[in-house]
Parts: C-alpha cells; sequence; structure tokens
C-alpha cells in the first residue's frame, strides 16, 4: 500500500484532470517514473508561468495526448525536483500532503513542504 509524506495511506490527488504518473488519479511511483511525479500539488498561475520558463508548457492542451492543459486551482502530481526548484525560486504551489507520495522526501524535505501545504 502506497504511504504520503505523513506516513499514512496516500489519498487520490486529482480524478479531473486525471494526474499521476499512471493516470490513476494519485501521485503513486515506481521504478520507471524517472522524473518522481509524487508531489501532489494545487498549480497557481505563478507556478505554470514558471513551468513554461523552465520547459514544461503545463497549460496549453494537448489533445493527441490526451491532456487538457491546467489551470490555476487544479491539482496536479509534479515532479518532486520540479516543485522544489520552484519553492528555490519562490514560485512553490501548495502541496496537498495527505496526497504526497513518501518517495518526495528522498527529493524534498517535509519542513518544505509543510511549509507550503494548502490550508
Amino acid at each position: 500500500m502506497a504511504r504520503n509524506v505523513l506516513g499514512t495511506t496516500l489519498q487520490a490527488c486529482s480524478f479531473k484532470p486525471l494526474t499521476g504518473f499512471s493516470r490513476n488519479g494519485c501521485c503513486d511511483t515506481g521504478p520507471e517514473d524517472i522524473g518522481s511525479h509524487t508531489v501532489c500539488a494545487q498549480v497557481t498561475e505563478e507556478f505554470l508561468a514558471f513551468s513554461i520558463l523552465r520547459g514544461n508548457d503545463l497549460s496549453t492542451p494537448r489533445p493527441e495526448y490526451g491532456f487538457e492543459g491546467l489551470k490555476p486551482g487544479d491539482r496536479w502530481c509534479l515532479c518532486a525536483s520540479r516543485w522544489m526548484e520552484a519553492a528555490e525560486a519562490g514560485m512553490a504551489p501548495p502541496v496537498i500532503l495527505e496526497s504526497t507520495h513518501e518517495k518526495a522526501l528522498e527529493i524534498v524535505s517535509l519542513a518544505d513542504l509543510e511549509y507550503h501545504a494548502l490550508r
């Protein structure tokens, strides 16, 4: 059973839009998930703009991949390293701790995640 950063059962991040490396709504991970898509965040306009500047446009729809594009307020499983990069730049979106996989702790500290926890 997958666990979150709080040590309890991992909760779903989002079904609309459908997120997760495996597109199952959860930020679970496995050996094939090289990017560690483990941080469940509620994306903000600032973060989406930051992500575009870093070469990952998450707002533009890509129908060929079944991707509608994200808008502020959507929840999405982010790569832990990209979330950390955004945090260091002051652009980190709020995190949903119960839906953030414990594997994120290999890259991001619990203190940083808690500081940015959605309240």
